[in-house]
């Protein structure tokens, strides 16, 4: 009986921290574009792939996907997604991995990368 009990109580708890989810919807989607330096692409996702896994760390993380274009590899493209844009704008730009990389980073990127944030519109699956 203590163990239906239990298996009840953590069915239960499970049902309402999954209800305690933000809305995605009001997430900012950053989108972040890269342009490498001639012969630097595998530099340049190496040292991105390191940096992510400190970004990963951070509050308001939620998901970050790295592209590479098929066609030319030295166009790098980051689709970020945040709970929150004002801490994206300051508190991540202003952290040590993220300004460190972007002292190292003029060894393999032609220039800083084009910003733009976007808000999700409608979903479709």
């Amino acid at each position: 009986m203590k163990k239906l009990v239990l298996i009840l109580t953590l069915f239960i708890s499970c049902i309402f921290t999954s209800c305690e989810k933000k809305d995605s919807a009001n997430n900012v989607i950053v989108i972040v574009e890269y342009q490498t330096l001639q012969n630097k692409s595998v530099d340049a996702i190496t040292e991105l792939k390191k940096l992510i896994e400190e970004v990963k760390k951070e509050d308001h993380f939620v998901s970050l996907k790295l592209h590479v274009d098929q066609s030319d590899n030295s166009n790098i493209l980051l689709y970020e997604e945040w709970d929150d844009e004002l801490y994206y704008k300051n508190q991540h730009m202003k952290t040590e991995h993220l300004q460190k990389f972007i002292v190292e980073s003029q060894a393999f990127l032609a220039g800083p990368p084009e910003i733009t944030f976007w808000k999700v519109n409608a979903v479709y699956k």
